[in-house]
């Protein structure tokens, strides 16, 4: 699908990922829903895309709930007439001591916001999507998503949830000409990865410190790129993109599950 002329709603579009991506698809010609709970951040990412000449609105939503996540598709309809691409990457990660010891209301944060969001998103999005004849939706996973992740467990298995939608539902191509895929980055500079480093116990932090020395952290424009890049692929469908810096995900499996590099690795070295 060719962005130009087209509608995207983009979640957890006020920082980050969300806002590098709302920056490039209205470069690229899309009029831009920018959805945040975050209000500043929301207003600010559309001042940006105005500012270098697109087209951008901001709505207030809380994707953990329903009303909003309705709302949000409502106004991107009354707005721009109509939703052609959704990009679901409004996402947290696991505050506190690290799974098992987290505290109940903080690892059902991150399934409520990581994961069940996603589905809901995506079951307000798809008749939105059939009433143009089609359309593109991806959400953000994780390399976490593909292999694991130590640091943060409950994370990894939201995100894990979030590849296995994505694959589940390559139908809605054939019955509705709407795809549906995911990236799953690895280690990117924004303010969520911060604010878990910064907020994780001792033992997850120095997991992360190790983890970080050996995948340096990209920037959010690097996945915004692969957004656009399956937006425009019209054959990628069911697809989870590992996006490593060019690095096969094979590779960084080790960091990503253990904090540490790979043994075999270092052998071979």
């Amino acid at each position: 699908m060719d962005p130009s002329g087209k509608v995207a709603l983009i979640t957890g579009a006020g920082s980050g990922i969300g806002r590098a991506t709302a920056l490039l698809l209205a470069e690229n010609g899309a009029s831009i829903v920018v959805a945040d709970i975050n209000e500043s951040g929301g207003h600010e990412t559309v001042k940006m895309v105005k500012a270098a000449g697109g087209e951008a609105a901001f709505v207030r939503a809380d994707v953990r709930s329903r009303d909003d996540v309705a709302a949000m598709v409502a106004f991107t309809k009354e707005t721009y007439g109509g939703l052609d691409i959704a990009y679901n990457n409004a996402g947290v990660g696991t505050p506190g001591p690290r799974f098992p010891e987290a505290k109940p209301e903080d690892w059902e944060r991150t399934f409520m916001i990581d994961l069940l969001a996603v589905v809901a998103c995506v079951q307000a999005q798809v008749p939105a999507m059939k009433e143009r004849g089609g359309g593109v939706i991806i959400s953000t996973a994780s390399i976490a998503g593909l292999m694991g992740y130590m640091p943060d467990p409950i994370y990894a298995a939201a995100k894990h949830g979030v590849v296995g939608l994505t694959r589940s539902m390559e139908f809605l191509q054939a019955e509705a000409n709407i795809r549906v895929n995911c990236v799953c980055p690895g280690v990117v500079d924004t303010p969520m990865v911060r604010q878990v480093r910064d907020n994780a116990d001792p033992q997850a932090r120095a997991q992360a410190e190790a983890m970080l020395a050996a995948m340096p952290l990209m920037e959010p424009r690097t996945i915004a790129e692969a957004v656009l890049e399956l937006i425009r692929d019209d054959s990628a469908n069911g697809r989870a993109m590992a996006i490593t810096y060019g690095r096969p995900a094979r590779e960084v499996e080790a960091p990503m599950r253990f904090g540490r590099p790979d043994p075999a690795q270092q052998r071979r070295g």
